[in-house]
């Protein structure tokens, strides 16, 4: 299905309530269950779901999306059963089928992913589009996970500013403290979540669906549990209370970082006077319930808010800090968030120090592990053009993600140059008897340039790492548009309806041959 850009009743809509909730930070809305209900809006709803592979992945009742529009009625029969159901009053979720996913790099790890039934994503989804808006106005411009409009790589270029010198001197940042709370979708608790949520919804049609969301059980091994803590697994519902939830934890830094609706200056005002006191300051980049703090003063000021902050979220939170993974580094040794390594080094032109974003060596090794996997022994059954298939996407993918790191261009040039020698392993065990020459005048590009190397098999052609260069991410600081404070123009030009995968708005800027940078 093409891609549905958002023009009409909804995005009217959403703009209405985004603007309300911004200009009165204390208005309750209590009449949105009209909203929820509307055929526009579960219209809307359906055809964002209908673009998501993941629509033909049943859930507990076996729906799928192809099976429903193959029915009598089709998917409109679908959504109008729906729509009576919540007229009613009769709609109840189902429980929640439940699959474990291996975690990346950790054997025998895996972590549980619920699979609602695509009636309750479908209702879910419908609330997302009716409560997002409200409730974007209230998130702090330092968070970043899950937001219409924003990405990793916004996280990231935010974090790495605040290393670099700006007008008043170099950075003052002292230490960093990486953040780490254990299993905190599971653990979000059910009763605090809803409080912070009736502070903006006072419709009790509406409460009561989200409520029953969060009580809706999990089907595991046959038999339906109902946790007592935790949001709707997998749930397209659940980033968003997670936010909800976790915004007193930003909250919490303030004074220091720029609140909803402030212009940064106040912020920096803020942190400076405290630092003329001698007073530490924090300042918080989050990413869903990944996080760091920016520290200035000393290791004990550090040490301190740390134990603070495991004492707040267990008081206010109920959620656990990870002693173990939450580390106290200086920014010269470096971190690694979103993926990335971050530090702070002296730069090559400039001799100040600066931020600095590298590829770890560790994705490199995960990277290179994955690519030997899927070349191994058992898929030389495959012809070649299925073995570029399965490989282009993780090349496309591990490109687009770290294009931006300082010194990619020399690793993606290493990778192109190990890749070549693997698959031409590949292609001398599946074609045996059959010598290196021979085989590059059949699968090879030859020497014409711009093609000079490439492994072809007919029409598919193995895409390399080091296409497009390096790329230089630009920060777009703290107003970010979001589809509701901008122009319905802008936002679409932008390119950020398609906000899960963001950075490719900015995939254009500062595109270089090698690195400029430090």
């Amino acid at each position: 299905m093409p891609s549905t850009v958002n023009t009409g009743f909804v995005l009217d809509m959403q703009r209405k309530l985004y603007r309300w909730s911004q200009s009165d930070k204390d208005k309750v809305f209590s009449d949105l269950f009209n909203l929820v209900c509307d055929r526009r809006t579960l219209d809307h709803a359906w055809r964002r779901l209908a673009q998501n592979a993941g629509s033909n992945t049943p859930g507990t009742d076996g729906l799928t999306r192809r099976k429903i529009q193959e029915r009598a009625g089709g998917a409109a029969g679908f959504l109008e059963e729906i729509r009576k159901e919540l007229r009613e009053g009769t709609y109840r979720p189902e429980p929640v089928r439940q699959r474990l996913i291996p975690k990346p790099n950790r054997p025998g790890q895996f972590r549980p992913l619920g699979i609602p039934t695509l009636k309750d994503r479908l209702v879910q989804m419908a609330l997302k589009l009716i409560l997002e808006p409200i409730y974007e106005a209230d998130f702090y411009p330092t968070s970043y996970g899950f937001r219409r409009g924003r990405n990793t790589h916004d996280a990231l270029a935010a974090l790495v500013k605040q290393f670099h010198p700006n007008n008043h001197g170099p950075s003052l940042v002292t230490f960093v403290i990486e953040g780490d709370i254990k299993g905190c979708f599971d653990a979000i608790d059910p009763h605090r979540l809803m409080k912070a949520v009736r502070r903006r919804i006072g419709d009790r049609k509406v409460l009561r669906l989200i409520n029953d969301f969060l009580k809706a059980g999990v089907l595991i091994e046959g038999e339906v549990r109902h946790p007592t803590t935790g949001t709707p697994q997998g749930g397209v519902l659940s980033p968003l209370l997670a936010n909800i939830y976790l915004t007193l934890l930003d909250a919490r830094y303030g004074r220091w970082t720029p609140r909803p609706d402030e212009p940064p200056t106040n912020a920096v005002s803020r942190r400076r006077r405290d630092r003329l006191e001698g007073k530490p300051t924090f300042y918080m980049v989050r990413y869903a319930d990944d996080f760091v703090l920016l520290a200035t003063g000393s290791q004990a000021d550090v040490e301190a808010e740390r134990d603070a902050l495991a004492r707040f979220l267990t008081e206010e939170l109920c959620l656990e800090l990870s002693q173990e993974k939450t580390l106290i580094t200086r920014p010269e040794d470096g971190f690694q968030f979103l993926g990335y390594r971050v530090l702070r080094i002296c730069s090559a032109h400039t001799g100040q120090a600066c931020g600095n974003l590298r590829i770890p060596r560790e994705k490199l090794i995960a990277l290179r592990r994955e690519i030997k996997r899927r070349t191994a022994r058992p898929t030389l059954v495959m012809a070649f053009k299925e073995l570029i298939w399965t490989l282009n996407p993780v090349i496309t993918g591990w490109r687009s993600y770290y294009q931006y790191a300082t010194g990619a261009y020399r690793e993606f040039k290493s990778l192109d140059n190990w890749l070549w020698r693997r698959i031409m392993r590949w292609l001398k065990k599946k074609h045996r008897g059959i010598g290196s020459i021979e085989l590059r005048q059949r699968f090879s590009a030859g020497r014409t340039a711009p093609l000079r190397g490439r492994w072809i098999d007919g029409k598919a052609m193995l895409k390399q790492f080091s296409d497009g260069g390096t790329r230089r991410y630009l920060n777009r600081g703290i107003r970010i548009p979001n589809g509701w404070n901008t122009e319905p123009g802008e936002w679409f030009l932008s390119g950020a309806p398609d906000f899960w995968a963001g950075y490719r708005a900015m995939a254009t800027i500062g595109t270089t041959r090698g690195d400029s940078r430090a």
